[in-house]
C-alpha cells in the first residue's frame, strides 16, 4: 500500500481541525471550577492591591519605610492563629512532632520567604518601577523549572503560549507606564537593584513551590502555622538590626495605625487563602493570576494619586486574563510515567487533590465514555456468543430433539 502524499496529510489534519472546531462546546472550556479559580486568583491580586497602595501611603504621606516591621507584623498574626491552632492538635500533627521531623525545613521556608519580601521591596530604592515590573516576572518560569524538577509537573505547548500571553500582557503595562510618566523610583545602582529583584522572584518561586508541595501532602495549617513561627522568630531579629532608627523615628498617629492595620490584615489574608488556590491549581497558576495586582493597583491610583490614565491597562488586563484562562483550560500531568496518570490527563498528590482541576472534569467525562462504552458493547458481543456456542452444543448433544426443545434447552444453559 502507498504511503500518503504530503498534500493528503495536510487535508486531513485540517479536517481534523475543522471536525474539533465543529465539536468545541464553550461550556466545557468556560466551566464553573475555571470561573471559580478566576474569581480566587483576581480576589489575591486585589489583596495585593490593598497592601500596596496602604504601603504607598505610609512612605508617601508619614515617611514610613519600614518593611521588616511590616513583616513581622504579619508573621506574628500567622503564629498567634495557625501555629497556636498546631499547639492545640494531638499526634503526629502536632507542632512537637512537627518540629521533631522537619524543624529545618521550616527553618529555611520562613527565611526564603521573609528575604523574599524584604529584597523586593530593598530594591525600589535602587532601580526603577518598570525594571522591577519587569523582572518581577521572572519568577514564573523559575517556578516552572522547579514545579517541573521538584512537583514532576509536566507542561504542554499551550501552557507555554499562555505564559507567552501574559508576560506580553505585563509589556503592555510597562509601556502605558513610561507613556504615562510613571517610570519612578531611584536609579543610584540599578544594577544591584535589578539583582536583587531576581533573587526576590527566585526566592518567591521556591517559597510558592514549597507551598504547593506542603498544601498537597501535608496541610495548609501546618504550612501557615510553621512560617507564622519562623517568620515571625527570623523578622523580630532582622527589624532589631537594620530598622531600628526608623522605627524609633516614626511620628505615630491613628491614620499610621489604619494603614499598618490594613496592610497586615490584607497580608493576612493573602497569606490565608492563598494556599487554597494552590490546593484548586497550582503556583504557576496562582502567580499568573496575580500579575494583575499592578494593574488594579494603577487603577486605585488614578483616583488617589492622580495617575494619568491608558488604555493599554486596560488592554493589558484584557491580555494577561486571556492568557490566565488559556493555561488552566489545559491540565498539567504530573507524572506522564503513571499511565493512569496519562490517560486522565491529570495528576492526584496523596490527598487526592489535582494539579489543575479545572478542566479535570471534562477530562474524566471523556475518559469514562472512552471506557464505559466499549465495555457494553464487549459485554452485548459476549452474551450473544454464549447463547450461540449454548445452542450449538445443545445441538450436537440432541440431535434427535425438535427444534423447539432446543431453544429451550439453550435458552436454560
Amino acid at each position: 500500500m502507498a504511503a500518503p502524499q504530503p498534500s493528503s496529510r495536510s487535508e486531513s489534519r485540517r479536517g481534523g481541525v475543522l471536525v474539533k472546531i465543529r465539536e468545541f462546546d464553550p461550556k466545557t472550556v468556560f466551566s464553573w471550577q475555571l470561573l471559580k479559580t478566576l474569581a480566587m486568583g483576581q480576589g489575591l491580586a486585589a489583596l495585593i492591591c490593598g497592601t500596596a497602595v496602604s504601603s504607598q501611603f505610609l512612605a508617601s504621606h508619614f515617611h514610613v519605610n519600614t518593611p521588616m516591621m511590616q513583616s513581622f507584623l504579619i508573621y506574628s498574626l500567622l503564629c498567634v492563629t495557625y501555629t497556636t491552632m498546631l499547639f492545640c492538635r494531638t499526634g503526629d500533627d502536632n507542632i512537637l512532632e512537627i518540629l521533631k521531623r522537619r524543624w529545618w525545613k521550616y527553618l529555611l521556608l520562613g527565611l526564603v520567604d521573609v528575604e523574599a519580601n524584604y529584597t523586593v521591596v530593598k530594591a525600589y530604592q535602587y532601580t526603577t518601577l518598570t525594571s522591577v515590573q519587569l523582572l518581577d516576572c521572572f519568577v514564573i518560569p523559575v517556578l516552572m523549572v522547579l514545579s517541573w524538577w521538584i512537583l514532576k509537573t509536566r507542561y504542554r505547548v499551550v501552557h507555554y503560549v499562555a505564559v507567552c500571553i501574559c508576560l506580553f500582557g505585563v509589556g503592555a503595562m510597562v509601556g502605558a507606564d513610561l507613556l504615562a510618566g510613571r517610570d519612578q523610583g531611584s536609579a543610584s545602582n540599578v544594577l544591584l537593584g535589578d539583582g536583587l529583584v531576581l533573587l526576590s522572584a527566585s526566592l518567591y518561586a521556591v517559597s510558592n513551590v514549597s507551598q504547593e508541595y506542603t498544601v498537597k501532602n501535608l496541610s495548609r495549617v501546618e504550612f501557615l502555622g510553621m512560617v507564622g513561627l519562623f517568620g515571625t522568630i527570623i523578622s523580630t531579629a532582622q527589624m532589631v538590626v537594620l530598622e531600628h532608627y526608623e522605627i524609633s523615628t516614626i511620628k505615630w498617629s491613628w491614620q499610621v495605625g489604619l494603614l499598618l492595620a490594613a496592610y497586615t490584615l490584607s497580608m493576612y489574608a493573602l497569606y490565608s487563602f492563598m494556599p487554597m488556590m494552590m490546593k484548586v491549581s497550582s503556583a504557576t497558576s496562582v502567580n499568573l493570576s496575580l500579575l494583575t495586582a499592578d494593574l488594579f493597583s494603577l487603577f486605585c491610583g488614578i483616583f488617589l494619586f492622580q495617575y494619568n490614565f491608558s488604555g493599554l491597562y486596560v488592554i493589558s488586563l484584557i491580555v494577561i486574563l486571556i492568557g490566565f484562562i488559556a493555561f488552566n483550560v489545559v491540565p498539567t500531568p504530573a507524572n506522564p510515567s503513571d499511565n493512569s496518570s496519562t490517560s486522565s490527563s491529570t495528576s492526584i498528590s496523596e490527598d487526592g487533590c489535582y494539579d489543575n482541576p479545572v478542566a479535570t472534569e471534562n477530562a474524566f467525562t471523556q475518559m469514562e465514555l472512552s471506557v464505559k462504552i466499549p465495555a457494553e458493547v464487549k459485554e452485548e458481543e459476549d452474551l450473544k456468543e454464549r447463547k450461540m456456542s449454548a445452542s450449538r452444543s445443545c445441538r450436537s448433544l440432541g440431535g434427535n430433539k425438535s427444534d423447539g426443545e432446543l431453544t429451550e434447552q439453550s435458552t436454560k444453559l
